[in-house]
């Protein structure tokens, strides 16, 4: 059997199969940067929320939106529940913009929770990350349970902060079985924090199961006072299957 050594600070490391230093790391907390600027809608794009009014949105079980509407923005109402799109939607470039209250004196997962989920099943965190502490896949900006965002670049609670999502959902051929994997691109207040992420199912609590077919935009009642406004997407091309090529 062959073995190296490597000497490293003056010990001596033996590189043996199945060693601590060839397994697997959890992952680690994200280190803290300073964000960039909010952008505005692009002339082709479709809004979804323009400050105005809750039209294109609904609840799960079809009531009209019910979250209260102040100020060019949309506040979770606790208890009323997640709203959804009216709309559905496929691969997509997505912008929205989320602020979680000052007043929110929870920690970890209890202070400033929500969630954008794209087709109601894939779950990009919102939470308030700014000296916040809690598991790396939890993290605002999280694909939740997945992955962590490669750094926090949260600002403090009651700013504004911005996504910009390239969304690719992931495609089933007629059987069911999937032709092409899913992935989510991120920029949370335009920093890369998720660099075209391979998505690996539904993430925990979503709404709709993962199955074939376009989904709507979802957004989670936590039971924070989480606020939303400038939402907009622009349907893109979808990336085709490869021939024969199957990932269950």
């Amino acid at each position: 059997m062959l073995r190296t050594a490597l000497l490293l600070g003056g010990v001596l490391l033996l590189n043996l199969p199945g060693s601590a230093a060839d397994q697997p790391q959890p992952p680690t907390l994200p280190r803290v940067i300073s964000p960039g600027q909010n952008t505005r809608p692009p002339a082709d794009a479709i809004v979804l929320f323009d400050g105005t009014d809750l039209a294109a949105w609904r609840h799960l079980d079809g009531r009209p939106a019910e979250w209260d509407l102040a100020d060019g923005a949309m506040t979770v109402r606790p208890g009323a529940g997640g709203i959804v799109t009216t709309a559905e939607f496929a691969d997509v470039q997505l912008h929205i913009e989320f602020c979680t209250p000052e007043s929110d004196h929870d920690t970890g997962q209890g202070r400033g929770n929500s969630g954008v989920y794209l087709q109601g099943r894939y779950e990009v965190q919102v939470l308030d990350s700014y000296r916040n502490d809690t598991y790396p896949d939890g993290q605002c900006a999280a694909v939740y349970g997945q992955y962590p965002p490669l750094v926090n670049a949260s600002r403090p609670p009651g700013q504004w902060q911005t996504y910009d999502i390239i969304f690719h959902p992931p495609a089933f051929d007629e059987t069911g079985r999937r032709t092409r994997l899913g992935t989510i691109t991120v920029f949370h207040n335009g920093v890369l924090v998720q660099d075209h992420v391979t998505i690996r199912g539904s993430t925990t609590a979503s709404p709709i199961k993962e199955q074939p077919g376009d989904g709507p935009l979802y957004l989670q009642d936590h039971g924070d006072l989480v606020r939303y406004r400038n939402i907009w997407l622009r349907p893109i091309p979808a990336t085709p299957p490869a021939a024969g090529q199957v990932y269950d």
